[in-house]
């Protein structure tokens, strides 16, 4: 029996610390089936959006869900913490005839390095033991010390494009309104250089939620807002300029699209969701056409070939996929491809100034 015990708790200690270094240290993508992460956060994340989902308002329901991706961050920490404690307390017991209920609480004691001398090792292997973990629960808190600035730093960087986005394609942001905004008023080369920051901010996007998936889970600060809506206005905006628009540099609109589609392609990867066609084509026929009417009127110049639709079908069928899916599994709402109503940007709303007369508020909860 204590034998098997000591088996048991070498490798969750095997696991444990495997985790953490795959998890934390280690920069790039895991492709191993089982993982205690993945099995954590596929868990959490389930039961997390049921209850969810029995939110029926919007707004309560969104600041339900914006305290999962903190809140599984500590849990996970306190998961991996439990697993060395307990691991460690089987060998030490496996080694010894004590009760395992002491032994776990000697564990503890020297995992957290507090040292009250109660309990203390017996047999030099224990003491030894002590040691170790006492080395392992101070690199533990070390890792975790380094590890939470990381994140939110990436988290912070993500949603500085985020918000500088309101002013250039609206709350929430469309692609029409985008090139609108962008494309009028002799305003073409700022379009194709935003493209550019774009380009940027896709691959650090993707290299940086590659590394810690955890910041999928990250809500934006505003209701209307999120990364992938981010996310799928610059590909709707890309799609729509390589396949439709004339005197803007389709070239790069082609490179922006291919490292943002790219993105949203490995992030379904490393979430394991497989990609699902949306029910509700997100721009018909009909909204096409008066898409390409409002974009005309405002002087922008349109390709007239009847092959310009067809391209634009291509393109979306390369993204329109994994954005759903990724949409559907992580609760959030996807962007228009053009506004339904008349909505002011986040930063013209305040909760000390009056709504104008005929525009919906787009800003976060007052």
């Amino acid at each position: 029996m204590r034998t098997l015990a000591g088996a048991a708790g070498i490798l969750a200690l095997a696991i444990v610390l495997w985790e953490a270094f795959e998890t934390v240290i280690l920069p790039r993508r895991v492709t191993r089936r089982f993982r205690l992460t993945r099995f954590f956060y596929d868990f959490t994340w389930l039961a997390f959006a049921a209850a969810a989902r029995l939110i029926r308002r919007k707004r309560p329901r969104e600041a339900f869900v914006s305290a999962y991706g903190p809140m599984s961050l500590l849990l996970l920490l306190g998961v991996w913490a439990l697993g060395l404690i307990a691991g460690f307390a089987l060998i030490d017991w496996a080694m010894g005839d004590e009760s395992f209920a002491s032994r776990l609480y000697l564990s503890g004691t020297s995992f957290f390095t507090l040292g009250l001398g109660d309990v203390v090792p017996k047999t030099s292997w224990a003491r030894v033991l002590t040691v170790v973990e006492a080395g392992t629960g101070f690199a533990f808190l070390a890792i975790v010390i380094g590890y939470l600035p990381v994140i939110f730093s990436a988290f912070s960087r993500r949603e500085v494009n985020i918000s500088l986005l309101d002013a250039r394609a609206g709350s929430p942001p469309t692609a029409a309104e985008l090139l609108r905004r962008g494309g009028s008023d002799g305003a073409r080369e700022a379009l194709g250089r935003f493209l550019t920051d774009w380009e940027t901010w896709s691959a650090e996007l993707m290299e940086s939620h590659l590394s810690y998936p955890v910041l999928c889970y990250f809500r934006s600060q505003h209701d209307n807002q999120s990364w992938l809506a981010a996310l799928t206005t610059v590909l709707d905006a890309c799609a729509f300029v390589e396949s439709h628009v004339e005197g803007v540099p389709s070239g790069q609109a082609r490179l922006t699209f291919a490292i943002a589609r790219h993105a949203v392609v490995d992030l379904a990867q490393v979430l394991n969701i497989p990609p699902r066609d949306p029910p509700v084509d997100r721009l018909p026929a009909g909204g096409l056409d008066v898409m390409r009417r409002e974009l005309g009127g405002g002087g922008m110049r349109l390709c007239e070939s009847s092959a310009a639709r067809f391209e634009l079908a291509r393109l979306r069928r390369l993204y329109e996929p994994y954005v759903h899916a990724l949409a559907e599994h992580l609760l959030l709402e996807l962007p228009p491809w053009m506004a339904e109503n008349a909505r002011i940007d986040n930063w013209q709303a305040s909760a000390f100034a009056a709504t104008p007369e005929g525009q919906e508020p787009g800003g976060p909860e007052k």
